[in-house]
């Protein structure tokens, strides 16, 4: 193998190159990424880089030595992709490589037809956060449509900048597919104690408008809430559109085995846009996407799944002045019982039970004790897929 093309400058991406490195490979690696930008950490997007007290360097990925081993192409689009033949048709021409590493995560859901209304935004990329940025006025009012973690945290920023926010969330409890219904409504209680509105249970109809610029969020229910900026909190798609006629499978993602490799054993998957194992897994997480990079690459290199994936499942998100963690795969059935303090509390530790196992551990404002926990309880990792 001479040449390893990495499709997608992502986390799931940069880590990739740096574990092509680190396993040993010497051969070419080129790094394919549409955004203009260096590749960058995304997190921050949504928290210390939204209130602008984050550089643009504090996020990048790669260091000037991973930089001066790889061929990075920027600003340069994937449009489609011969699996058999290993080549790759680009922006501005053709790329042939012996291995193919697939990480091009996926792109923002919008609110149907508010692409080109003012006011409206989504947040996946830097630009997006530059963008939205611009708009955190204190005392404007903020819609924010979805209450899942991106939805909790952008709220929690322009909160903190002091604008009127309000949560809108279609379930009865957000986060409940991934927290449960009974923490999901411990972390719903930080709105209401920092100020914002949660609205749960209710649907967005359309927007109102003015000139082109939103000036309010219209629900199901007829009512109209006033709006200066509205955020999209919706979940993502993944891309892989490109990937059309090129032989490998795709459902939800690029289908892999447990090892994360495709049909073909010289092209993996890694990151958002991996669906892995016979049930077509995908994660939507920081330490997924850096956890699969390492095994993906192992199973590239050795031309044969000599890895498979075991995912640690674990999630943190910075919300208000709180930090939640989550390690494992808990489902919203599983029994809750509390570690260390209460729901009321300031800071907590629980663990979620299953036919006599402990599947997950969530940790509230206690990092350490969280640490330890989750070395205690989760000493065997559950299968998933």
């Amino acid at each position: 193998m001479k040449t390893v093309a990495i499709v997608g400058a992502s986390l799931a991406g940069t880590r990739a190159a740096q574990e092509l490195r680190a396993q040993g490979f010497d051969g070419r690696v080129v790094l394919i990424g549409e955004e203009p930008h260096l590749p960058y950490d995304r997190p921050p997007l949504s928290k210390a880089f939204l209130t602008g007290t984050a550089s643009r360097e504090s996020l990048d990925l790669l260091d000037a030595d991973d930089l001066a081993s790889l061929d990075v192409r920027l600003g340069t689009r994937a449009e489609r992709f011969d699996a058999a033949t290993g080549r790759l048709v680009l922006t501005g021409g053709e790329l042939a490589a012996d291995g193919v590493i697939l990480a091009t995560g996926g792109r923002a859901r919008a609110l149907p037809g508010t692409e080109s209304v003012a006011g409206v935004h989504v947040l996946r990329t830097l630009d997006d956060a530059l963008a939205l940025r611009e708009e955190l006025v204190p005392g404007a009012r903020a819609v924010i449509v979805g209450g899942g973690f991106i939805g909790a945290e952008v709220a929690s920023t322009c909160s903190g900048l002091g604008l009127d926010v309000t949560v809108l969330e279609a379930l009865p409890t957000p986060m409940a597919r991934v927290l449960g219904p009974e923490l999901g409504s411990i972390c719903a209680g930080l709105h209401g104690r920092n100020g914002v509105t949660l609205r749960c249970g209710t649907a967005v109809a359309g927007l109102s408008t003015l000139s082109g610029r939103v000036t309010g969020v219209q629900l199901d229910t007829g009512e109209n809430l006033p709006a200066d900026v509205v955020v999209a909190g919706i979940g993502m798609v993944p891309a892989v559109e490109w990937l059309d006629g090129s032989g490998l499978e795709i459902g939800n993602g690029v289908r892999t085995d447990t090892g994360l490799v495709t049909s073909l054993p010289n092209v993996v998957a890694a990151g958002d846009v991996a669906a892995y194992g016979p049930a077509g897994t995908r994660h939507e997480h920081w330490t997924n996407a850096t956890e699969q990079a390492s095994v993906a690459i192992a199973n590239l290199l050795a031309g044969q799944v000599v890895r498979e994936y075991q995912p640690s499942g674990y999630v943190w998100s910075d919300q208000y002045a709180g930090t939640l963690q989550l390690a494992g795969h808990p489902s919203p059935g599983d029994e809750v019982r509390f570690a260390d303090g209460g729901p009321d509390d300031e800071s907590f530790l629980a663990t979620y039970h299953r036919d006599g196992q402990t599947v997950a551990v969530f940790g509230f404002n206690n990092p350490r004790g969280f640490g330890r926990l989750r070395r205690q309880a989760l000493r065997r990792p559950m299968p998933v897929g």
